[in-house]
Parts: C-alpha cells; sequence; structure tokens
C-alpha cells in the first residue's frame, strides 16, 4: 500500500468547537485508509489561537505559547482518533518516529505538533520523509498556492504548479510566531524541496476533496515537485 501523510489544517477541522467538521472528515479519512496507508497530522485551529492569545496577554514567552498551542493540537488528534473508533491507532503519536512505529499496525495514526517554533505542516513534511510517503497532502482553507494572499488582495492568482523552489521564494519571508496561520511555512518548504516528495496543496474546506483528489486525481489546487512524476491519483 502507499503511503499518504495529510497535513489537515486546525482551521478547517476545528476553527472552533462549535463549528468542528470532525463527524465529515470521519468517512473521508476511512475510506482513503482502505486503499493506502495513511497519516494524520492535526493543527491547532482557533482554539490554540484563542489559547495563544491569552498567553501573550499574560506576557508569556513564545515558547511556552508554543507548548501551548502544542497541547491543543493534541487534544483535537485525540478527538480524532475517538471518532475514528478502531480505524485508528488508539493513541497520539508525539514523535515521528511514534507514528512510524504506529503505522506498523496498518490503521490510521494521527499526530499534532511536536516542537516549539515548527508548525504541524512542519511536521507532516517531515513525517513524509520518515515514512516514504507517496504524496504529502496540505489541506487548508485556501484552494492552492497564490501570488499573494487571496483574502486581501484580488488580483491574486492560484499557481496550478510550481518547482519546491518557486514555493521556498514565496513562503521564504512569512514569519513563524506561535499560531502562525500561512498556506505553509519555511521549514515545510525546504522539506519539501529536499525529500523530493510531491505536495499538493488544496482546499480541505470541503472533505470530498481528499478522496476525489486522492483516489480519483480531480481536484482543484497547487502541485508542488520536480515534475518526474504526476502525484495524484494513488
Amino acid at each position: 500500500m502507499k503511503k499518504v501523510v495529510i497535513s489537515l489544517g486546525g482551521s478547517i477541522l476545528i476553527p472552533s468547537l462549535e463549528n468542528h467538521t470532525i463527524r465529515e472528515y470521519v468517512p473521508v479519512l476511512k475510506k482513503i485508509a482502505k486503499k493506502h496507508r495513511l497519516y494524520v497530522v492535526v493543527g491547532g485551529g482557533g482554539e490554540a489561537r484563542r489559547y495563544i492569545s491569552i498567553t501573550r496577554e499574560l506576557g508569556i514567552d513564545e515558547g511556552t505559547s508554543d507548548e501551548v498551542g502544542i497541547l491543543i493540537t493534541r487534544l483535537n488528534a485525540t478527538m480524532l482518533i475517538a471518532a475514528l473508533g478502531e480505524d485508528a491507532y488508539p493513541k497520539v503519536a508525539e514523535s515521528h518516529a511514534e507514528a512510524k512505529k504506529f503505522g506498523e499496525s496498518g490503521k490510521i495514526v494521527v499526530m499534532g505538533g511536536i516542537t516549539p517554533g515548527q508548525t504541524t505542516d512542519a511536521v507532516a513534511a517531515v513525517l513524509s520523509e520518515r515514512v516514504g510517503a507517496s504524496v504529502f497532502i496540505n489541506a487548508t482553507s485556501v484552494d492552492g498556492i497564490y501570488t499573494a494572499d487571496p483574502g486581501k488582495d484580488p488580483g491574486a492568482t492560484r499557481f496550478d504548479e510550481m518547482t519546491p523552489k518557486k514555493l521556498l521564494e514565496i513562503v521564504g519571508a512569512l514569519a513563524l510566531g506561535a499560531g502562525s496561520n500561512n498556506v505553509l511555512d519555511v521549514v515545510a518548504a525546504r522539506v519539501v524541496e529536499r525529500s523530493h516528495i510531491p505536495l499538493v496543496v488544496l482546499d480541505g474546506r470541503e472533505p470530498k476533496n481528499l478522496t476525489n483528489a486522492i483516489l480519483k486525481g480531480k481536484f482543484t489546487g497547487t502541485v508542488v515537485s520536480d515534475g518526474k512524476k504526476k502525484p495524484l491519483p494513488l
């Protein structure tokens, strides 16, 4: 079975506790896992940013604020595992080594953050390397990578394809403060460049976009690769 790593943005899975999409994602992830070995890295979402805003108000340093955010990502991951039931490995992986070991069970492996200063996108990128993934998918709140923030610049255009080098040019200047919510961070982009694993950035606000992309190769988004192979469908 081919291995798929999905970075599931907290902003789409749990923008807030009242507006989560866990219930909608469960059948989608189960369907993918029937065909491929699946690893999911969950972000912190709105709840993590709420906690981090309080730590900053209290004058708490960024490293500690990151640790608080990591705890929220793991709480989100715990809820997803519980919702997936027997299809998921019953423990949140707290390191890449654990995730790789848990994957031997054949069940869906779920993890959150690991290290302060590192986003869950970066965690997912390194995990893709560690497990030898065929594709790294970043399911986020936009339908790809744009020339500028499409929410702020109406003239921004989406890339259908780009090289890892171009990706680095775009994200290289982005900030990495606690609770960062960019489409991808520079650490993840550098890992994508060195690993040669294709990255697909797509709109995760509609869960079925994942099954359409992975199983059918039908999606709107941005493919980041060296052009040696078409990443989807698997």
